[in-house]
Protein backbone atom coordinates (compact mmCIF):
# COMPACT_ATOMS: atom_id res chain seq x y z
CA UNK A 1 0.00 0.00 0.00
CA UNK A 2 1.12 3.63 -0.91
CA UNK A 3 2.20 5.32 2.15
CA UNK A 4 -0.08 8.24 3.81
CA UNK A 5 1.82 11.20 4.08
CA UNK A 6 0.83 14.48 6.04
CA UNK A 7 -1.43 12.75 8.70
CA UNK A 8 -0.69 14.08 12.22
CA UNK A 9 0.20 11.50 14.75
CA UNK A 10 -2.32 13.40 17.75
CA UNK A 11 -3.16 10.33 19.85
CA UNK A 12 -2.09 9.20 22.75
CA UNK A 13 -2.52 6.57 25.33
CA UNK A 14 -5.43 8.69 27.57
CA UNK A 15 -6.81 9.37 24.01
CA UNK A 16 -6.88 5.91 22.44
CA UNK A 17 -8.37 4.40 25.51
CA UNK A 18 -11.12 6.95 25.68
CA UNK A 19 -11.43 6.41 22.14
CA UNK A 20 -12.31 2.40 23.17
CA UNK A 21 -14.39 3.71 25.76
CA UNK A 22 -16.56 5.71 23.45
CA UNK A 23 -17.04 3.08 21.00
CA UNK A 24 -17.11 -0.26 22.53
CA UNK A 25 -18.79 1.02 26.01
CA UNK A 26 -22.36 1.79 24.44
CA UNK A 27 -24.72 1.94 28.02
CA UNK A 28 -27.94 1.17 25.83
CA UNK A 29 -26.38 -2.36 25.34
CA UNK A 30 -26.59 -2.40 29.56
CA UNK A 31 -30.14 -1.60 28.87
CA UNK A 32 -30.85 -4.29 26.09
CA UNK A 33 -29.11 -7.08 28.40
CA UNK A 34 -31.25 -6.08 31.38
CA UNK A 35 -34.48 -6.68 29.06
CA UNK A 36 -33.82 -10.49 29.02
CA UNK A 37 -33.36 -10.88 32.87
CA UNK A 38 -30.81 -12.06 35.19
CA UNK A 39 -29.14 -14.56 32.65
CA UNK A 40 -28.24 -12.09 30.64
CA UNK A 41 -25.20 -11.30 33.63
CA UNK A 42 -23.87 -14.72 32.23
CA UNK A 43 -24.14 -14.14 28.36
CA UNK A 44 -22.10 -11.39 29.41
CA UNK A 45 -19.31 -13.64 30.85
CA UNK A 46 -19.85 -15.86 27.00
CA UNK A 47 -19.61 -12.78 24.94
CA UNK A 48 -16.03 -11.74 26.67
CA UNK A 49 -14.89 -15.59 26.74
CA UNK A 50 -15.77 -16.44 23.44
CA UNK A 51 -15.55 -12.76 21.26
CA UNK A 52 -13.80 -9.68 22.79
CA UNK A 53 -10.79 -11.83 24.62
CA UNK A 54 -10.16 -13.27 20.93
CA UNK A 55 -10.44 -10.06 19.19
CA UNK A 56 -8.95 -8.07 21.29
CA UNK A 57 -5.88 -10.31 20.89
CA UNK A 58 -5.73 -10.96 17.51
CA UNK A 59 -6.12 -6.86 17.23
CA UNK A 60 -3.14 -6.45 19.69
CA UNK A 61 -0.83 -9.08 17.32
CA UNK A 62 -2.13 -7.76 14.12
CA UNK A 63 -1.78 -4.05 15.00
CA UNK A 64 1.77 -5.08 16.18
CA UNK A 65 2.69 -6.73 12.76
CA UNK A 66 1.43 -4.30 10.60
CA UNK A 67 0.89 -0.98 12.68
CA UNK A 68 0.21 1.17 9.43
CA UNK A 69 -3.21 3.46 8.74
CA UNK A 70 -6.28 1.19 7.47
CA UNK A 71 -5.45 -1.47 10.30
CA UNK A 72 -8.38 -3.98 9.09
CA UNK A 73 -7.98 -3.36 5.46
CA UNK A 74 -3.64 -3.94 6.10
CA UNK A 75 -4.19 -7.01 7.51
CA UNK A 76 -6.31 -8.39 4.94
CA UNK A 77 -4.69 -6.93 2.30
CA UNK A 78 -1.48 -9.53 3.60
CA UNK A 79 -3.30 -12.22 4.77
CA UNK A 80 -5.76 -12.59 1.86
CA UNK A 81 -4.65 -9.54 -1.40
CA UNK A 82 -6.52 -6.82 -2.42
CA UNK A 83 -9.60 -7.99 -3.20
CA UNK A 84 -10.53 -9.65 -0.06
CA UNK A 85 -9.02 -6.46 1.72
CA UNK A 86 -11.36 -3.88 -0.56
CA UNK A 87 -14.59 -6.41 0.72
CA UNK A 88 -13.48 -5.86 4.27
CA UNK A 89 -12.94 -2.62 4.54
CA UNK A 90 -16.47 -1.94 2.73
CA UNK A 91 -18.35 -4.18 4.57
CA UNK A 92 -17.14 -2.50 7.83
CA UNK A 93 -17.40 1.12 6.55
CA UNK A 94 -20.69 0.51 5.02
CA UNK A 95 -22.20 -1.51 8.08
CA UNK A 96 -21.50 1.48 10.35
CA UNK A 97 -24.45 3.78 8.38
CA UNK A 98 -27.12 1.72 9.87
CA UNK A 99 -25.14 2.24 13.45
CA UNK A 100 -25.38 5.27 13.49
CA UNK A 101 -28.98 6.85 13.58
CA UNK A 102 -29.58 3.08 15.85
CA UNK A 103 -27.09 4.66 18.41
CA UNK A 104 -28.16 8.66 17.70
CA UNK A 105 -31.86 7.15 18.10
CA UNK A 106 -30.73 6.08 21.41
CA UNK A 107 -29.11 9.25 22.08
CA UNK A 108 -32.44 11.37 21.13
CA UNK A 109 -34.36 9.06 23.02
CA UNK A 110 -32.10 9.52 26.30
CA UNK A 111 -32.25 13.53 25.67
CA UNK A 112 -36.00 13.63 26.23
CA UNK A 113 -35.87 12.82 29.88
CA UNK A 114 -34.01 16.46 30.44
CA UNK A 115 -36.85 18.15 29.65
CA UNK A 116 -39.71 15.83 31.57
CA UNK A 117 -43.24 15.26 30.33
CA UNK A 118 -43.28 18.05 27.79
CA UNK A 119 -40.17 16.33 25.73
CA UNK A 120 -41.67 12.64 26.40
CA UNK A 121 -44.37 13.62 23.76
CA UNK A 122 -41.84 13.57 21.38
CA UNK A 123 -40.65 9.68 22.06
CA UNK A 124 -43.26 8.79 19.13
CA UNK A 125 -41.98 11.12 16.49
CA UNK A 126 -39.96 9.86 14.14
CA UNK A 127 -39.08 13.20 12.53
CA UNK A 128 -37.34 14.58 16.13
CA UNK A 129 -35.30 10.92 15.87
CA UNK A 130 -34.33 11.72 11.66
CA UNK A 131 -33.59 15.54 13.20
CA UNK A 132 -31.49 14.66 16.11
CA UNK A 133 -29.42 11.74 13.73
CA UNK A 134 -29.31 14.13 10.91
CA UNK A 135 -27.79 17.05 13.07
CA UNK A 136 -25.69 15.13 15.31
CA UNK A 137 -23.83 13.41 12.56
CA UNK A 138 -23.72 16.69 10.73
CA UNK A 139 -21.55 18.15 13.96
CA UNK A 140 -19.44 15.52 14.16
CA UNK A 141 -18.46 15.42 10.48
CA UNK A 142 -17.30 18.52 10.74
CA UNK A 143 -15.49 18.10 13.91
CA UNK A 144 -13.62 15.13 12.63
CA UNK A 145 -12.70 17.61 9.02
CA UNK A 146 -11.66 19.74 11.71
CA UNK A 147 -8.99 17.93 12.84
CA UNK A 148 -7.36 14.82 14.86
CA UNK A 149 -7.29 17.33 18.09
CA UNK A 150 -10.85 18.33 17.87
CA UNK A 151 -12.26 15.10 17.13
CA UNK A 152 -10.84 13.10 19.83
CA UNK A 153 -12.05 16.04 22.05
CA UNK A 154 -15.36 14.76 21.53
CA UNK A 155 -14.50 11.14 21.95
CA UNK A 156 -12.82 12.07 25.32
CA UNK A 157 -15.81 13.73 26.36
CA UNK A 158 -18.13 11.14 25.34
CA UNK A 159 -16.37 8.89 26.95
CA UNK A 160 -17.29 10.41 30.50
CA UNK A 161 -20.76 10.34 28.78
CA UNK A 162 -20.88 6.61 29.34
CA UNK A 163 -18.85 5.58 31.90
CA UNK A 164 -20.78 8.65 34.49
CA UNK A 165 -23.78 7.54 34.44
CA UNK A 166 -23.00 4.16 34.95
CA UNK A 167 -21.09 4.82 38.03
CA UNK A 168 -24.26 6.66 39.00
CA UNK A 169 -26.81 4.13 38.20
CA UNK A 170 -24.91 0.84 39.94
CA UNK A 171 -24.46 3.44 42.98
CA UNK A 172 -28.08 3.80 42.79
CA UNK A 173 -28.79 0.40 42.58
CA UNK A 174 -26.44 -0.74 45.17
CA UNK A 175 -28.68 2.03 47.79
CA UNK A 176 -31.97 0.96 46.25
CA UNK A 177 -31.03 -2.40 46.97
CA UNK A 178 -30.15 -2.44 50.41
CA UNK A 179 -32.94 -0.12 51.29
CA UNK A 180 -35.79 -1.63 49.49
CA UNK A 181 -34.62 -5.13 48.28
CA UNK A 182 -34.22 -5.86 43.98
CA UNK A 183 -36.91 -5.68 41.43
CA UNK A 184 -35.48 -9.01 40.17
CA UNK A 185 -34.79 -11.81 41.87
CA UNK A 186 -31.09 -13.22 41.54
CA UNK A 187 -30.56 -17.28 41.79
CA UNK A 188 -29.14 -20.07 40.19
CA UNK A 189 -32.81 -20.55 38.40
CA UNK A 190 -33.13 -17.35 37.32
CA UNK A 191 -29.80 -16.57 35.75
CA UNK A 192 -30.12 -20.36 34.24
CA UNK A 193 -30.06 -19.70 30.05
CA UNK A 194 -33.04 -20.83 28.28
CA UNK A 195 -32.26 -22.87 24.49
CA UNK A 196 -34.73 -20.97 22.34
CA UNK A 197 -34.50 -19.20 18.98
CA UNK A 198 -35.32 -16.09 20.83
CA UNK A 199 -32.82 -16.53 23.40
CA UNK A 200 -30.04 -17.16 20.79
CA UNK A 201 -30.90 -14.07 18.70
CA UNK A 202 -30.52 -11.94 22.08
CA UNK A 203 -26.88 -13.69 22.55
CA UNK A 204 -25.75 -12.98 19.23
CA UNK A 205 -26.71 -9.01 20.06
CA UNK A 206 -25.12 -9.01 22.81
CA UNK A 207 -21.89 -10.27 21.56
CA UNK A 208 -22.16 -6.94 19.36
CA UNK A 209 -21.80 -4.87 22.25
CA UNK A 210 -18.08 -6.06 22.58
CA UNK A 211 -16.91 -4.67 19.28
CA UNK A 212 -14.88 -1.57 18.53
CA UNK A 213 -11.27 -2.11 20.01
CA UNK A 214 -10.53 -3.12 16.09
CA UNK A 215 -11.44 0.41 15.24
CA UNK A 216 -8.42 2.36 16.85
CA UNK A 217 -6.10 0.38 14.47
CA UNK A 218 -7.45 2.10 11.78
CA UNK A 219 -5.79 5.14 12.37
CA UNK A 220 -2.27 3.77 13.18
CA UNK A 221 -0.44 6.13 11.25
CA UNK A 222 -2.30 9.25 13.53
CA UNK A 223 -1.36 7.02 16.60
CA UNK A 224 2.02 8.13 18.68
CA UNK A 225 3.71 4.69 18.99
CA UNK A 226 1.04 2.38 18.29
CA UNK A 227 2.94 -0.96 18.56
CA UNK A 228 3.08 0.28 22.65
CA UNK A 229 -0.23 1.90 23.27
CA UNK A 230 -2.53 0.10 21.31
CA UNK A 231 -2.37 -3.10 23.59
CA UNK A 232 -2.46 -1.22 26.60
CA UNK A 233 -5.37 0.98 25.72
CA UNK A 234 -7.25 -1.87 24.46
CA UNK A 235 -6.64 -3.49 27.94
CA UNK A 236 -7.51 -0.60 30.12
CA UNK A 237 -10.44 0.48 27.87
CA UNK A 238 -11.79 -3.32 27.46
CA UNK A 239 -11.97 -3.60 31.19
CA UNK A 240 -13.84 -0.12 32.03
CA UNK A 241 -16.02 -1.79 29.28
CA UNK A 242 -16.85 -5.22 31.06
CA UNK A 243 -17.49 -3.61 34.40
CA UNK A 244 -19.62 -1.60 32.78
CA UNK A 245 -21.93 -3.51 30.78
CA UNK A 246 -21.86 -6.20 33.73
CA UNK A 247 -22.23 -4.06 36.76
CA UNK A 248 -24.41 -1.51 34.87
CA UNK A 249 -27.12 -4.39 33.73
CA UNK A 250 -27.16 -5.94 37.23
CA UNK A 251 -28.07 -2.31 38.50
CA UNK A 252 -30.88 -2.02 35.92
CA UNK A 253 -32.57 -5.43 37.23
CA UNK A 254 -32.22 -3.95 40.46
CA UNK A 255 -34.03 -0.88 39.26
CA UNK A 256 -36.89 -2.65 37.72
CA UNK A 257 -37.83 -5.93 36.44
CA UNK A 258 -36.81 -6.74 32.92
CA UNK A 259 -40.20 -6.34 31.38
CA UNK A 260 -40.10 -2.85 31.59
CA UNK A 261 -36.23 -2.05 30.44
CA UNK A 262 -35.49 -2.45 26.98
CA UNK A 263 -35.75 -0.03 23.88
CA UNK A 264 -33.85 2.88 22.98
CA UNK A 265 -34.68 4.95 26.23
CA UNK A 266 -34.46 1.88 29.01
CA UNK A 267 -31.11 2.89 30.68
CA UNK A 268 -32.54 6.47 31.30
CA UNK A 269 -36.14 4.77 32.45
CA UNK A 270 -33.85 2.82 35.04
CA UNK A 271 -32.28 6.04 36.29
CA UNK A 272 -35.29 7.33 36.67
CA UNK A 273 -37.03 4.84 38.48
CA UNK A 274 -33.81 5.16 40.83
CA UNK A 275 -33.70 8.51 41.30
CA UNK A 276 -37.88 8.88 42.16
CA UNK A 277 -37.28 6.23 44.32
CA UNK A 278 -34.33 7.96 46.69
CA UNK A 279 -35.86 11.17 46.32
CA UNK A 280 -33.07 12.14 43.43
CA UNK A 281 -35.05 13.48 41.03
CA UNK A 282 -32.84 16.39 40.22
CA UNK A 283 -30.21 13.94 38.70
CA UNK A 284 -32.00 12.74 36.24
CA UNK A 285 -31.59 15.56 33.53
CA UNK A 286 -27.91 16.01 33.79
CA UNK A 287 -27.60 11.98 33.49
CA UNK A 288 -29.90 12.02 30.54
CA UNK A 289 -28.15 14.45 28.65
CA UNK A 290 -24.58 12.48 29.82
CA UNK A 291 -25.94 9.47 28.29
CA UNK A 292 -27.19 11.24 25.08
CA UNK A 293 -23.54 12.59 24.89
CA UNK A 294 -22.33 9.10 25.38
CA UNK A 295 -24.44 8.40 21.87
CA UNK A 296 -22.97 11.09 19.89
CA UNK A 297 -19.06 10.05 21.03
CA UNK A 298 -20.16 6.53 19.76
CA UNK A 299 -20.88 7.66 16.67
CA UNK A 300 -17.90 10.21 16.03
CA UNK A 301 -15.58 7.57 17.16
CA UNK A 302 -16.60 4.96 14.52
CA UNK A 303 -17.43 7.84 11.98
CA UNK A 304 -13.43 9.32 12.71
CA UNK A 305 -11.95 5.54 12.56
CA UNK A 306 -14.00 3.98 9.95
CA UNK A 307 -13.64 7.22 7.27
CA UNK A 308 -10.17 5.86 7.20
CA UNK A 309 -11.01 2.79 5.28
CA UNK A 310 -11.74 4.32 2.14
CA UNK A 311 -9.38 6.65 2.56
CA UNK A 312 -6.27 4.00 2.16
CA UNK A 313 -8.58 2.30 -0.77
CA UNK A 314 -8.40 5.80 -2.47
CA UNK A 315 -4.98 5.49 -2.18
CA UNK A 316 -4.91 2.36 -3.56
CA UNK A 317 -7.13 3.50 -6.30
CA UNK A 318 -9.79 1.11 -5.45
CA UNK A 319 -12.03 3.78 -4.42
CA UNK A 320 -11.89 7.17 -6.73
CA UNK A 321 -8.47 9.11 -5.62
CA UNK A 322 -10.23 12.06 -4.38
CA UNK A 323 -10.64 9.61 -1.36
CA UNK A 324 -7.13 9.43 -0.29
CA UNK A 325 -7.07 13.18 -0.04
CA UNK A 326 -5.85 15.15 2.94
CA UNK A 327 -6.91 18.71 3.60
CA UNK A 328 -3.90 20.70 3.53
CA UNK A 329 -4.35 22.82 6.85
CA UNK A 330 -5.71 20.19 9.36
CA UNK A 331 -4.16 17.15 7.99
CA UNK A 332 -7.03 14.93 7.82
CA UNK A 333 -8.94 12.96 4.97
CA UNK A 334 -11.42 15.32 4.67
CA UNK A 335 -13.21 14.00 1.62
CA UNK A 336 -13.62 10.54 3.20
CA UNK A 337 -15.22 11.87 5.96
CA UNK A 338 -17.40 14.34 4.62
CA UNK A 339 -19.02 11.36 2.14
CA UNK A 340 -19.22 9.38 5.12
CA UNK A 341 -20.85 11.71 7.41
CA UNK A 342 -23.37 12.63 4.49
CA UNK A 343 -23.85 8.61 3.60
CA UNK A 344 -24.85 8.38 7.73
CA UNK A 345 -27.26 11.08 7.69
CA UNK A 346 -28.63 9.40 4.23
CA UNK A 347 -28.90 6.33 6.60
CA UNK A 348 -31.32 8.08 8.84
CA UNK A 349 -33.66 9.15 6.89
CA UNK A 350 -34.38 5.66 5.30
CA UNK A 351 -34.03 3.69 8.44
CA UNK A 352 -37.80 4.76 9.37
CA UNK A 353 -39.26 4.00 6.14
CA UNK A 354 -42.32 1.90 6.63
CA UNK A 355 -41.81 1.84 10.34
CA UNK A 356 -41.93 2.82 13.83
CA UNK A 357 -39.79 4.47 16.02
CA UNK A 358 -39.27 1.33 17.90
CA UNK A 359 -39.16 -0.81 15.18
CA UNK A 360 -36.15 1.12 13.30
CA UNK A 361 -34.17 1.51 16.35
CA UNK A 362 -34.60 -2.45 16.27
CA UNK A 363 -33.74 -2.95 12.28
CA UNK A 364 -31.13 -0.80 12.68
CA UNK A 365 -29.15 -2.44 15.28
CA UNK A 366 -30.20 -5.96 14.06
CA UNK A 367 -29.11 -4.71 10.40
CA UNK A 368 -25.70 -3.11 11.73
CA UNK A 369 -25.16 -6.63 13.23
CA UNK A 370 -25.46 -8.76 10.60
CA UNK A 371 -23.24 -6.37 8.44
CA UNK A 372 -20.59 -5.32 10.84
CA UNK A 373 -19.28 -8.75 12.17
CA UNK A 374 -18.80 -9.59 8.40
CA UNK A 375 -15.64 -8.21 8.52
CA UNK A 376 -14.63 -9.71 11.42
CA UNK A 377 -14.23 -13.12 9.44
CA UNK A 378 -11.35 -11.44 7.73
CA UNK A 379 -10.00 -10.63 11.17
CA UNK A 380 -10.32 -13.71 12.87
CA UNK A 381 -9.23 -15.36 9.11
CA UNK A 382 -6.11 -12.93 8.92
CA UNK A 383 -5.01 -13.89 12.71
CA UNK A 384 -4.90 -17.65 11.59
CA UNK A 385 -3.35 -17.08 8.72
CA UNK A 386 -0.71 -14.76 9.49
CA UNK A 387 0.58 -17.15 12.26
CA UNK A 388 2.76 -18.55 8.61
CA UNK A 389 4.29 -15.16 8.82
CA UNK A 390 8.04 -14.79 10.82
CA UNK A 391 7.31 -12.39 13.54
CA UNK A 392 9.97 -9.18 13.92
CA UNK A 393 11.33 -8.19 17.35
CA UNK A 394 9.50 -5.27 17.92
CA UNK A 395 5.76 -7.43 17.53
CA UNK A 396 3.94 -8.38 20.38
CA UNK A 397 2.55 -11.63 20.10
CA UNK A 398 -0.36 -13.52 22.10
CA UNK A 399 0.62 -14.98 25.19
CA UNK A 400 1.80 -18.98 24.13
CA UNK A 401 2.17 -18.05 20.68
CA UNK A 402 1.03 -19.69 17.27
CA UNK A 403 -0.75 -22.99 19.23
CA UNK A 404 -3.11 -20.18 21.20
CA UNK A 405 -3.32 -17.58 18.12
CA UNK A 406 -4.71 -20.05 16.05
CA UNK A 407 -7.22 -21.42 19.16
CA UNK A 408 -8.08 -17.80 19.94
CA UNK A 409 -8.85 -16.72 16.17
CA UNK A 410 -10.90 -20.37 15.30
CA UNK A 411 -12.91 -19.13 18.69
CA UNK A 412 -13.74 -15.61 17.14
CA UNK A 413 -14.60 -17.67 14.17
CA UNK A 414 -17.06 -19.98 14.99
CA UNK A 415 -19.06 -16.96 17.27
CA UNK A 416 -18.80 -14.67 14.51
CA UNK A 417 -20.45 -17.50 11.83
CA UNK A 418 -22.64 -17.94 14.79
CA UNK A 419 -23.67 -14.57 15.28
CA UNK A 420 -24.20 -13.82 11.36
CA UNK A 421 -26.81 -16.74 11.36
CA UNK A 422 -28.98 -15.45 14.02
CA UNK A 423 -28.70 -11.61 13.64
CA UNK A 424 -31.32 -11.53 10.64
CA UNK A 425 -34.36 -12.96 12.88
CA UNK A 426 -36.53 -10.13 13.48
CA UNK A 427 -37.98 -9.61 17.19
CA UNK A 428 -41.03 -10.69 18.18
CA UNK A 429 -42.31 -7.23 18.85
CA UNK A 430 -41.80 -6.25 14.69
CA UNK A 431 -44.69 -5.01 13.53
CA UNK A 432 -43.36 -6.00 9.86
CA UNK A 433 -41.52 -9.29 10.06
CA UNK A 434 -41.12 -9.19 6.65
CA UNK A 435 -40.07 -6.26 6.24
CA UNK A 436 -37.54 -5.98 8.43
CA UNK A 437 -35.94 -9.33 7.02
CA UNK A 438 -36.02 -7.89 3.66
CA UNK A 439 -34.27 -4.77 5.39
CA UNK A 440 -31.52 -6.48 6.97
CA UNK A 441 -30.82 -9.36 4.47
CA UNK A 442 -31.41 -7.27 1.33
CA UNK A 443 -29.32 -4.41 3.08
CA UNK A 444 -26.72 -6.19 3.74
CA UNK A 445 -26.62 -8.52 0.34
CA UNK A 446 -27.06 -5.11 -1.49
CA UNK A 447 -23.79 -3.34 0.74
CA UNK A 448 -21.80 -6.61 -0.37
CA UNK A 449 -22.56 -6.75 -4.30
CA UNK A 450 -22.11 -2.82 -4.35
CA UNK A 451 -18.43 -3.64 -2.85
CA UNK A 452 -17.71 -6.36 -5.19
CA UNK A 453 -18.72 -4.54 -8.00
CA UNK A 454 -16.93 -1.34 -7.16
CA UNK A 455 -13.60 -3.06 -6.54
CA UNK A 456 -14.09 -4.93 -10.24
CA UNK A 457 -14.33 -1.10 -11.43
CA UNK A 458 -11.81 -0.01 -9.13
CA UNK A 459 -8.94 -2.71 -10.13
CA UNK A 460 -9.81 -2.24 -14.41
CA UNK A 461 -9.26 1.40 -13.88
CA UNK A 462 -6.34 0.78 -12.17
CA UNK A 463 -5.02 -1.97 -14.44
CA UNK A 464 -6.09 0.41 -17.72
CA UNK A 465 -3.97 3.76 -16.03
CA UNK A 466 -1.04 1.52 -15.20
CA UNK A 467 -1.01 -0.15 -18.85
CA UNK A 468 -1.27 3.63 -20.25
CA UNK A 469 1.38 4.80 -17.56
CA UNK A 470 3.67 2.29 -19.15
CA UNK A 471 3.00 2.50 -22.79
CA UNK A 472 3.65 6.75 -21.71
CA UNK A 473 7.14 5.25 -19.92
CA UNK A 474 8.07 3.46 -23.36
Amino acid sequence: MATTPGLKRGIRFRDLTLFYVAGSLSIRWSAMAAAAGPSSLVVWIAALVCFFIPLAASVMELSSRYPAEGGLYVWTQHAFGDAFAFLAAWTYWMSNLPYFPGVLYFGAASTLFAFGERGRTLAASPLYFVLFAGIALAVITLLNIRGVDAGKWLNNVSALGGILPLVLLIALGAVSWARFGSATQFSPSTMALHWSVKDAIFWSTIFFAFVGVEAGSFMGDEIENPRRVIPWAILTGGAITTIGYVCGTAALLVALPSSAVGGPDGIVTGLHTLTSRLGLGWLLPAAALLVAVNAVGGASAYLSSTSRLPFVAGIDHYLPPIFGSIHPRYRTPWVAIGFYGIAGIMAALLGQAGTTVRGAYDVLVSMAVLATFLPFLFIFGAMIRLQREPAGPDVRRVPGGKPVAIALGILGLLSTLVTIGLSAIPSDDDPNKALAVLKVVGGTFVLVSGGVGLYLIGRYKRTRALAEGARTRA
